[in-house]
C-alpha cells in the first residue's frame, strides 16, 4: 500500500498532462478553418508534379541529396557535444576532433569535385 501512494503524484501529473494536451488539441481542431483546397490536401515535397502517375521512375540525386545532407549534417553534429566540453579535453580529445574534421573536410571536397551538389 504504501508504494502506490508514492506513485499517485506521478499519476496527477499524468492526468493533467493528458487533459491539457487533449484540450489543446481540441481547441486547435475546432477553432482552425477547415477549407480544404486541391492545392492545400496535395503532396509535396517530393519532386514531382503530384497530379502525374505514382509510379514514375526517381532520379538517383534525390536520394544521393538526401544522403549527403544525413552524412554531413549528422557528422557536424558531434562538433556541439565536443565545443562544450572543449575546456574539459585534453589535448588527444582536441586532435582527435582535428583530424575528425580534416577527414570531413576531405570528403565534403571530393563530393564537391565530383560534381556530387550540382543540379544539371
Amino acid at each position: 500500500m504504501f508504494l502506490i501512494t508514492e506513485y499517485i503524484p506521478i499519476f496527477i501529473l499524468l492526468m493533467i498532462a493528458s487533459g491539457i494536451a487533449c484540450i489543446i488539441l481540441g481547441a486547435s481542431y475546432l477553432l482552425s478553418a477547415q477549407k480544404p483546397d486541391t492545392e492545400k490536401v496535395s503532396v509535396y515535397e517530393c519532386g514531382f508534379d503530384p497530379y502525374d502517375d505514382a509510379r514514375n521512375s526517381f532520379d538517383v540525386r534525390f536520394y544521393l541529396v538526401a544522403i549527403l545532407f544525413i552524412i554531413f549534417d549528422l557528422e557536424v553534429m558531434f562538433l556541439f557535444p565536443w565545443a562544450v566540453s572543449l575546456a574539459q579535453n585534453n589535448e588527444i580529445g582536441f586532435w582527435t576532433m582535428i583530424d575528425f574534421l580534416l577527414e570531413l573536410t576531405v570528403g565534403f571536397v571530393y563530393v564537391w569535385k565530383i560534381g556530387a551538389l550540382e543540379w544539371k
